[in-house]
Order: structure tokens, then C-alpha cells, then sequence
């Protein structure tokens, strides 16, 4: 008996993933191993926009003084706009996460930084940012999203060149999937690094589910923000990841569930 017990799979749990279509795979693989199924909530897909009034803004943005990149789909539909990606100057070009570090580098960029706090926050407060009054930057990325950067920016006098180089198209939540969530393990942990993800999903629940993630649904997130956001929404327990990242997310999930696992 104790063999099979020392053999014996995990308990099952579930992971919500808000990331865009065709995107949850680093997240469901970085919590495979404990025993988690994921069900994957997709509140857009990604489409990118090569169109010749958005390959001249990139041409423009990719001249500033400083250049922010947003996500590493953002870094991908760029570099698909031709060869102004590669043929920019070397100046700092920034980027939110590790995930975006790793794609520009992946491109060539060797140059790029990124903050030791991955996300608009830690962006931010990097020191190539801490005087914008008057520095042209480029913000390659898309409509909607990431809205505290270019807010801030502005607000402090820098002159901002946007480039939205992909769109998030909307997706329809399939009434399937959330079928198959109400037949999942719990405890349910909802992963939640976009709070315009968040919301758009919420905003497609009727009110009966919108009360059951409010029960049932824990919720680990990438930023301080992001937790003042889910506590809005009624859900809790609310658990801060390290970051952003599919590892850091599946770290602080883990935790969290263990944590909701033991509670009475």
C-alpha cells in the first residue's frame, strides 16, 4: 500500500489561463507536473496589422530616442514589417518582460534591456526613463493594453510615437469551455497578467458564473495592480506572482492552491 501511495499521480487542480489564442502552452506546461489541468479562456487572438500606414509608424517609432516593446508579439509582427527592424539605430530599446527581452534578443537586439520587475511599473522606473520632458519613444505594440506606459510617459512631457504593429481581435468565450470548467478540479486558480484580459473575460460571464468565480476561483497575478483589480471584481484569495512569466505565474499557482487545498 504505502508503494502505491509513493507512486501514486498528484491531486488534480485547475489552472485558468487568460492568455491569448493559441498562446497557453508555456503555462500549461510549467504546471503539468503537479497533476493541474488547464482550461484555457481566451478573450482574443492575436492578428497582425502589415499594412503600409503601420509599417510607416514603425519605421518612425524605431527612430526615437528610446524604443518600448510591449510583448513578444509585438516584437514578432515587427520584425515581420521588413528591414527596418534590423537597420534602426542602436538605441535603448526596452522591453516589459523577459519574454519580450528574450524575442528582441532572439532578432539580433543584443542591446535591449528589461526591467528586474517585469512589468509597466518596472518599466517605468528605469533610469534610461527617468527624464522623458521632451525625449521622442517609440511604443510598438497594439490598440488597447499597456495604457498606464504611454499615459505616463506622456504625462511626464515625452513626445510618444506609437506603432500598433497587431491587433487583439475578440473572441467569443465557447460555452463548451466553460462547461468543461464547471467539471474540473478544484480549486480553481485563474492566471492573470493582462488586466484587460481579465476584464473582457469577466464581462462575457453571465451573473451566475460571475458568482461562482466569486465562491470558488482563486486568483494569482502578475502585479499589485493587477490584485487591487481581481479584489474589484469580488475574488478571492488573491496571491502576487514574482512576474509576469509562465514559470513565475505557475510558482505563485502552485503556492496558491496548496494554500487553498489546506483551508477548511
Amino acid at each position: 500500500m504505502q508503494a502505491m501511495d509513493e507512486h501514486a499521480k498528484p491531486c488534480g487542480w485547475t489552472l485558468v489561463s487568460l492568455r491569448p489564442k493559441g498562446h497557453h502552452a508555456a503555462l500549461r506546461a510549467a504546471v503539468a507536473h503537479s497533476g493541474a489541468q488547464t482550461v484555457a479562456l481566451s478573450p482574443w487572438r492575436l492578428q497582425r496589422c502589415p499594412d503600409a500606414a503601420g509599417a510607416r509608424a514603425l519605421c518612425t517609432a524605431l527612430q526615437a530616442a528610446a524604443v518600448i516593446f510591449t510583448s513578444p508579439g509585438a516584437v514578432a509582427a515587427a520584425a515581420s514589417c521588413g528591414d527596418g527592424f534590423l537597420n534602426a539605430p542602436e538605441r535603448p530599446w526596452l522591453a516589459v518582460g523577459e519574454g519580450t527581452l528574450r524575442a528582441l534578443r532572439a532578432h539580433g537586439i543584443e542591446h535591449a534591456i528589461a526591467p528586474s520587475r517585469m512589468d509597466s511599473e518596472g518599466l517605468l522606473a528605469l533610469p534610461v526613463l527617468s527624464d522623458v520632458q521632451g525625449m521622442t519613444i517609440g511604443l510598438v505594440t497594439a490598440p488597447g493594453g499597456r495604457g498606464l506606459i504611454a499615459a505616463d510617459l506622456q504625462a511626464r512631457g515625452a513626445r510618444l510615437l506609437r506603432a500598433d504593429v497587431y491587433r487583439r481581435v475578440p473572441v467569443q468565450l465557447p460555452a463548451r469551455t466553460l462547461a468543461r470548467l464547471s467539471r474540473s478540479p478544484r480549486p480553481w486558480v485563474l492566471a492573470v497578467s493582462s488586466g484587460e484580459a481579465m476584464e473582457r473575460v469577466w464581462a462575457q460571464l453571465s451573473p451566475a458564473w460571475q458568482a461562482r468565480w466569486q465562491a470558488d476561483m482563486a486568483v494569482v497575478v502578475a502585479s499589485e495592480r493587477l490584485a487591487v483589480q481581481a479584489r474589484a471584481l469580488g475574488l478571492a484569495p488573491v496571491r502576487v506572482a514574482a512576474g509576469p512569466t509562465p514559470a513565475q505565474m505557475a510558482t505563485a499557482a502552485l503556492a496558491l492552491h496548496a494554500d487553498v487545498k489546506q483551508t477548511p
